[in-house]
């Protein structure tokens, strides 16, 4: 039995669908991880890249690992955000950024890579407030 995920960009304009069960979910807390996310990590589902079809027009950005192999990502062309992540120590594989998933609901980290990087503030505390949705606060002036 095939799973079937769908997700889209921020703005709409990149649509995925895969119909393929994930290979792993990673959480990963490397420095490029960060800086993609603008938070501590990123969060991704990986699937053979012949089971995704990707609509919509991408930019893509690749740099090098430090173990020597070409690590891309592609973002949408309009709003930024980021759709996946390929790497050639891995080929013919794509990572989906979960938080673009329509449903990811039956789906969990199931590692945690580049732990050793991890910022002391990506977690939270038993004192951190939570609300269900936006509160009514505003900064005090």
């Amino acid at each position: 039995m095939k799973n079937r995920y769908s997700g889209k960009c921020l703005c709409g304009a990149v649509t995925y669908a895969i119909d393929a069960p994930p290979i792993v979910v990673a959480q990963c807390h490397c420095e490029e991880c960060r800086r993609l996310s603008g938070t501590g990590h990123t969060v991704g589902a990986m699937f053979p890249s012949d089971e995704v079809i990707v609509t919509g027009e991408l930019n893509e950005f690749t740099y090098k690992s430090d173990k020597g192999s070409v690590v891309t990502k592609a973002f949408c062309a309009s709003c930024g955000s980021p759709m996946y992540g390929m790497n050639t120590r891995i080929p013919n594989h794509l990572t989906i950024t979960l938080g673009t998933m329509d449903d990811c609901s039956d789906l969990d980290v199931e590692v945690v890579i580049f732990e050793r990087d991890k910022q002391h503030w990506d977690q939270l505390g038993d004192a951190v407030l939570s609300f269900k949705t936006q509160p009514d606060w505003k900064p005090e002036s």
